[in-house]
């Protein structure tokens, strides 16, 4: 192998090895976007633990090469300048920061979603925003999950609390009532 080409397979190598880590990725198209807006965004993905790099075209369709990803679908989405944003735990943290970013119309213009990938499934552009977006979070999972296992608990705790509650509540109705005939 030649020295010029031991790079670029690194880069490769590097690629396929996000893909098959990651829970989801989202590719985005920048064009127009200044140095310090790139920079902005990638502050924003840095502070959310998402892994966004500006990629070759033809370096990604060489790392996708005989995975699911392969297929023309993704390989579309591969035209002109590409980023990828991808994320290892929380599935749709890169995309609300992508949607939270595109709230200004300036920017929507010129930061373009391309599509996603969500365990390895090609998703279309438009429900990059619309269903990976709001899918819950990490946290949210384990607040409802724990809420979900509270419950019961919870509502133990009432049923054994109400004789007793019943009882104080009878009790003051009767000393209301000895108070009012006097």
């Amino acid at each position: 192998m030649r020295a010029t080409q031991e790079p670029k397979q690194e880069q490769i190598a590097a690629i396929r090895e996000r893909f098959l880590r990651s829970t989801a990725a989202v590719l985005v198209g920048y064009r127009g976007l200044s140095s310090a807006q790139t920079t902005e965004l990638r502050n924003q993905f840095r502070a959310a633990g998402v892994d966004f790099r500006v990629v070759k075209n033809s370096l990604v369709k060489l790392a996708v090469k005989d995975t699911k990803l392969d297929n023309a679908a993704f390989k579309s989405a591969l035209a002109g300048e590409t980023a990828i944003a991808w994320t290892y735990e929380d599935a749709s943290i890169a995309a609300k920061v992508i949607k939270a970013y595109r709230k200004d119309e300036l920017n929507a213009k010129r930061l373009t979603i391309k599509c996603g990938v969500l365990e390895n499934q090609v998703m279309a552009a438009d429900r990059v925003e619309t269903e990976l977006a709001s899918l819950p979070g990490k946290n949210e999972v384990r607040a409802m999950l724990l809420a979900q296992l509270m419950a019961p608990a919870q509502k133990l705790v009432m049923q054994l609390s109400a004789p007793a509650q019943n009882l104080a509540y009878a009790l003051d109705a009767r000393k209301r009532q000895l108070e009012q005939n006097g």
